[in-house]
Formats: structure tokens, sequence, C-alpha cells
């Protein structure tokens, strides 16, 4: 019997926009999921020999959304973005996932008002379309839920897509 399609695989044939909005979300996804079940204490565990924990990585994940979705497109001059990028972050896991997710709905909330081809003005880059900040957010998240893949084995030995 062949495995159902998984979220991405459905959008094979989809529009742009559906095909970058449905991988945005499976990485916001596998980023969560990385962390899911963890103890609390084991996600502000520093393996590292930078500030990087699980729990900081899903805070930078929160400021990155907010940074581009808030601040950037939708010109929010106080997106609520945190100064040190989430790398200082010691709240607590639940939290952390919680605001994470709220990130992640203002985003895609902030994003159902635009056009993908819509632009605003970029401090560094001049205009950025919605394109381009879906596909930066992709690789943004991506390289993000993958150094939560490498920690979450270091810290427990779960690995897998989903675990």
């Amino acid at each position: 019997m062949t495995p159902p399609l998984a979220p991405d695989e459905m959008v094979a044939n989809g529009s742009e926009r559906d095909v970058l909005e449905t991988f945005l979300d499976l990485y916001r996804d596998i980023a969560v999921r990385k962390v899911s079940g963890l103890d609390a204490s084991l996600a502000h565990r520093e393996l590292l020999p930078s500030r990087t924990t699980l729990a900081r990585l899903i805070a930078h994940l929160a400021s990155v959304e907010r940074e581009w979705f808030a601040g950037v497109l939708a010109g929010d001059p106080d997106p609520g973005t945190r100064a040190d990028g989430g790398w200082g972050a010691d709240e607590s896991l639940d939290a952390l996932v919680a605001d994470y997710r709220a990130a992640c709905a203002q985003s895609r909330a902030v994003a159902a008002r635009f056009a993908l081809e819509d632009t605003v003005p970029s401090e560094r880059l001049g205009r950025v379309s919605l394109r381009w900040i879906y596909v930066h957010l992709i690789e943004e998240t991506a390289r993000h839920a993958g150094h939560a893949d490498i920690l979450r084995e270091l810290t427990d030995g779960a690995t897998g897509f989903d675990g």
C-alpha cells in the first residue's frame, strides 16, 4: 500500500503561493516537533560553544518571523522582535513554543494581505517582495530545523523527521 501524501507532496502541482506557504509551514512544524516532549531543562542545555540551544532556536525563529513579516512586510516599527534575536531567551520551553506559534499565525495573517510580487522597503536590501521573504524564511527555518535535529540527537538521542 502506498503511504498517504505528505503536505509538501500534496502541492506538487499547486500554485507558487501554495508551494511556498506549505514548505514554510512544513519547516515551522518540524522545528516545533524537534522540541516536543523534551524536558524543559534539556531544551536550555548548552551543548555548543555558542549560546545555541533548542529553546533559543525556537525563540530566534519567532523573532525572525516578526522581523520579516510584521517588521518589513507590514512596516510595523515595533514588531516585537528580540534585541538579541532570541539567543538569550530563558523563558520556559512551553512559553517559547506558544510565542513561536503566535508569531507564525501573525505572519500568515500579514502575508495574506499581500500578493507574491508586492514589494516593500527594506533598509538593507532596498525593496523586497513577499516571494523573497517566503524563500528567505523557508531557508532560515529549514536551516535551524536542521540545527535542532542535531541538538536533539545530542540531547537525548531522538532522531528523525518527527522526533
